[in-house]
């Protein structure tokens, strides 16, 4: 949750549905269902509260209660105004071990199931959807998409689909519709203009069906972007970065899963097979948005 300005303090009644963020070692960055049980002093902003899940002693007869800070409470998310449609990528919030947990979906499976990668545990487990939800934060008393949500909705927008001008000769990268490419980024050329906001390009390594000479094409100028400037990876990569990996002659989009030894790493997607690649095939990931490149 975002810190509100010094001059706004949340007020909780008794009886108050809340979510609870935790600090304790383990714990942090958590949201656990509870209810507000009363304030702890008068002129104070503490609370007592009790959680819905957690318990007191080992037995689990008796509910936990804890006395927090207002800035650790927050009113249940309302749920989301339309269906949400997870895809890989997605920053979550999943319902895991009897509290709500910060993570990334790496993975999409049958049957409406997700592999996720959770912070809190530095590990990655299969959910149902219905253990998902879009991350919101709760600023001054109002309810905020996080970045990552209003990067998303912009993405499935026209608002980020604003029409670029390409120069002949410019290099650009390139996203294919091609069966077997979907979802890659390829190194092209702009050759002309062709039609309204659509561009024949050439392409520097895919080549025509007889191989004698590079393929071109008419792409339509939202599938073409800029050249991505260079990020310099001092240190390597760690998990849970959003990474470029160049295979099959483009650029893929995938997460990093595991750190291997020699700068090697193991990266998930969603489109192919081959997960293991060395640092020299790796770019940290960079999205074009509203003529600006974006680092998740």
């Amino acid at each position: 949750m975002s810190n509100p300005s010094s001059s706004w303090v949340a007020q909780f009644n008794p009886g108050d549905r809340v979510e609870i963020r935790s600090r304790d070692v383990g714990f942090c960055g958590s949201w656990y269902a509870g209810t507000v049980v009363r304030r702890e002093a008068k002129n104070t902003n503490r609370y007592v509260v009790e959680y819905d899940q957690l318990y007191a002693d080992e037995s689990g007869e008796k509910l936990l209660q804890e006395t927090l800070d207002w800035v650790q409470l927050r009113p249940p998310p309302p749920p989301p105004e339309k269906k949400v449609q997870f895809k890989f990528e997605d920053e979550v919030e999943a319902f895991y071990s009897d509290g709500w947990w910060e993570g990334a979906i790496i993975a999409e499976h049958s049957g409406g199931k997700f592999a996720v990668f959770l912070r809190g545990f530095d590990e990655q487990i299969v959910l149902e959807e219905k253990d998902l939800r879009l991350p919101v934060q709760w600023v001054q008393g109002k309810w905020e998409p996080r970045f990552e949500q209003v990067q998303r909705e912009k993405e499935n927008s026209n608002f980020s689909k604003e029409v670029m001008k390409f120069t002949q000769g410019m290099q650009v990268e390139v996203l294919t519709d091609e069966d077997g490419l979907k979802g890659a980024w390829f190194a092209a050329t702009i050759i002309e203009p062709s039609g309204e906001d659509k561009y024949l390009i050439e392409y520097l390594s895919l080549r025509n069906d007889d191989d004698t000479e590079f393929l071109r094409e008419v792409i339509r100028a939202c599938n073409i972007r800029p050249c991505p400037p260079e990020i310099i990876v001092v240190d390597g990569f760690k998990v849970w970065d959003a990474v470029d990996a160049y295979y099959n002659e483009g650029w893929w989009v995938g997460v990093i899963a595991k750190v291997l030894i020699n700068s090697n790493y193991k990266v998930n997607f969603k489109e192919y097979d081959k997960t293991t690649f060395n640092q020299a095939e790796l770019r940290p990931h960079q999205d074009w948005l509203n003529g600006k490149w974006v680092v998740p």
